[in-house]
This record gives C-alpha cells, structure tokens and sequence, in this order.
C-alpha cells in the first residue's frame, strides 16, 4: 500500500486539478455571456418602454398623387427618422430610401427625431405599387417595435 496508493492519489488530485482549470474559464464566460444577453435585453426593454409616438394624420393629395403621413415623438427617447418602417396597404415603404423624403419639424437635413417633434414623411404614388386612396390603412414602426396607425384621407389642393 505504499507508492501505488500515493501514486493514484497524485494522479486522481492532478486530474481534478486540470478539469477544474479547463471547466472555471468555461463556465465564466458563459456566465459573462448571459448576464450581458440579460442586460441587452433589459436596455431594449426600457427603450420600448419610454418610446411612444402618434400618427397625428395621413393625407393623399390628388393633385400630386402624394401621401404625407405627419407623426408626433411623444416618447423620451430620440429616434433616427431614417430606420423608420412605413407600411402602406400591406407594403412596406422605407423611410430612408429613396421611394420617400422625409422632414423633422420642416427641416429636412436632420435625421434625429427628439421628443415633440412631428415627422413628415411623403412617398409618392408611383414609389408603390399599392393604390393609394381613401381608407388605405398606414402604420408607422420604429426600430424599437412601437407602432402606430391611420386611416388615409384624401384631399386636393
């Protein structure tokens, strides 16, 4: 019972030291790994949270076969105009593209949309191929998921 039990014993201690130190740095970057998913998830929440806005009207002018959809950031996050979603009767219009122009509070070099503040989006009726008109349903999104509608109305100057 002497130098093979002190051997095995050795052996048995080595083995459990090197799993230790191969499993710790594993586990602790897992660990690392969700608790930054859990705090990105929570950042998003709150975001979503303090983020409102309100679609105030939407208008087609027949003249210039034109929709303006206006929108108010009622919230206390400041939005990017351009990562907007417009949905137009079931199609989807980019705000940043180049089928719509947009303007925060008449200016129309800023993409920043703060608190208060109404953006004007135009897409013109040849940027869709929905026909646009009386009763045609709009929806607004944010890069944050909130959304809100309108009914289109139409008017003629």
């Amino acid at each position: 019972m002497g130098v093979s039990v002190s051997a095995s014993t050795a052996i048995i201690v080595a083995g459990l030291f090197f799993a230790f130190t191969t499993f710790y740095p594993v586990a602790a970057n897992g660990l690392d790994r969700v608790s930054d998913a859990q705090h990105g998830v929570n950042e998003r929440a709150l975001e979503r949270q303090n983020t409102e806005l309100a679609v105030t009207n939407a208008t087609f002018d027949t003249t210039t076969d034109a929709l303006t959809v206006n929108a108010t950031n009622e919230g206390a996050v400041g939005l990017v105009a351009g990562d907007a979603t417009l949905v137009v009767g079931n199609e989807y219009v980019d705000v940043g593209g180049p089928n719509a122009t947009t303007t925060v509070d008449g200016d129309g070099d800023t993409e920043l949309w703060l608190g208060d503040e109404t953006l004007t989006v135009r897409v013109a009726q040849g940027d869709t191929a929905t026909t646009i008109g009386e009763g045609t349903r709009v929806v607004l999104v944010v890069e944050s998921g909130v959304r809100d509608a309108a009914t289109v109305t139409e008017v003629s100057a």
